[in-house]
């Protein structure tokens, strides 16, 4: 049985700056109509999964539901549970940043964890974390909530052990590199994540990583790779990659050189593609009812707009079912058709309609006239 994984739904593949691109309202009606399973996989994110399928589902005019949606984050829900090398932080305090406002915050609260703050909550109670933070008091100030523990050291501090991040989550694009580097910087260096400490391990030749991220410090955990994203502006924007470049630099110019140790999520990581694959094979369940028993998912054609992400993932990833990925890559979003892209495709098409097409050709599927 073939499937299609179309990416970057958000931009590039089926939309460009919240408008459909040509075919895709096409598409997707025909894969409907023909009960040939898709997953939407993009490494877009910072609202609730059923209010960004609201939205697909009114620009495009064709209904959606959250079973064939992936968001950069939705593999963080998992985390609440545990995983087998992060325990469960379903009511740890985890510091959650990026995006507008605090959508985030929410998402967060949505998949379960209960202990949830912000950049905002931190620099609305002690503004002199970040010197420069004046002019935007007033936008912290309106989304922050009281921190659950005063910071350790502060004039509010009780005795008591003082605010403790467990985990740092970037669930989008962050809106204030500044004040994000600074309290992430913060919170890696310090004592088991302990806000206003520093580890004494830092800078110890003997530890490994010459003793940074060596003393129970939150584990930092990115949803997407990406360095751009193809927005508005003719040209690509930088998307998350471009702060994880920055508080990568930063990190190093501070440890001298240490490695800045944390877990990718996003394409072209291969985390991710296995949970787009489960959750294919489940929506796959969905749709063909009792005819999905008569085989199992062959092959998955990824339609994505940029190589170095959807191309590059699909062509790389080992399915652990022993699903063929197959990566066709469009011109209509970050790849522009204007030089060889730097990872080659199975195929090189104009649009996510041509994709189809191809993909549906590819596998042997006999259309009918009318497509």
């Amino acid at each position: 049985m073939t499937s299609l994984l179309l990416s970057s739904p958000i931009d590039g593949v089926l939309l460009r700056s919240s408008k459909p691109l040509a075919g895709a309202k096409r598409a997707l009606q025909y894969l409907q109509s023909h009960r040939i399973p898709f997953l939407l996989l993009t490494n877009g994110g910072g609202k609730p999964e059923a209010e960004r399928v609201a939205e697909l589902t009114e620009r495009l005019g064709i209904p959606l539901n959250t079973g064939l949606f992936v968001q950069s984050h939705t593999p963080f829900a998992a985390l609440v549970h545990g995983s087998e090398h992060q325990k469960p932080l379903r009511d740890a305090c985890v510091l959650v940043t990026g995006g507008h406002g605090d959508r985030c915050r929410r998402v967060a609260e949505k998949y379960g964890f209960t202990n949830v703050i912000t950049p905002a909550d931190i620099v609305a109670a002690y503004p002199a974390i970040w010197p420069f933070s004046h002019e935007f008091h007033a936008y912290y100030a309106a989304q922050a909530r009281p921190l659950p523990r005063p910071v350790v050291d502060s004039p509010h501090a009780d005795g008591r052990p003082g605010l403790k991040v467990d985990a740092i989550f970037v669930y989008n694009d962050p809106r204030d590199w500044a004040l994000d580097t600074q309290l992430l910087l913060d919170l890696l260096l310090s004592r088991q994540g302990y806000l206003g400490t520093v580890s004494a391990r830092n800078d110890t030749a003997s530890l490994p990583n010459r003793g940074y991220q060596q003393d129970g410090q939150p584990p930092l955990y990115f949803s997407n790779p990406d360095l751009l994203w193809a927005a508005a502006w003719p040209l690509p924007r930088l998307g998350q990659g471009g702060f994880q470049a920055a508080l990568k630099g930063v990190w190093s110019a501070v440890t001298k050189g240490a490695e800045l140790q944390h877990h990718m999520f996003g394409k072209p990581h291969p985390v991710t593609y296995a949970f787009a694959e489960k959750k294919l094979e489940a929506h796959r369940r969905v749709v063909l009812g009792t005819d999905a028993a008569g085989g199992a998912l062959r092959t998955v054609y990824m339609v994505g707009d940029n190589p170095a992400s959807d191309i590059q993932g699909a062509n790389a990833f080992q399915s652990p079912q022993g699903t063929d990925w197959r990566s066709i890559l469009v011109r209509s979003g970050v790849y522009d058709g204007k030089a060889p892209p730097a990872v080659e495709p199975d195929a090189l098409v104009d649009g996510v309609w041509e994709a189809v097409l191809w993909g549906l050709e590819s596998s042997g599927w006999e259309a009918p006239d009318s497509m």
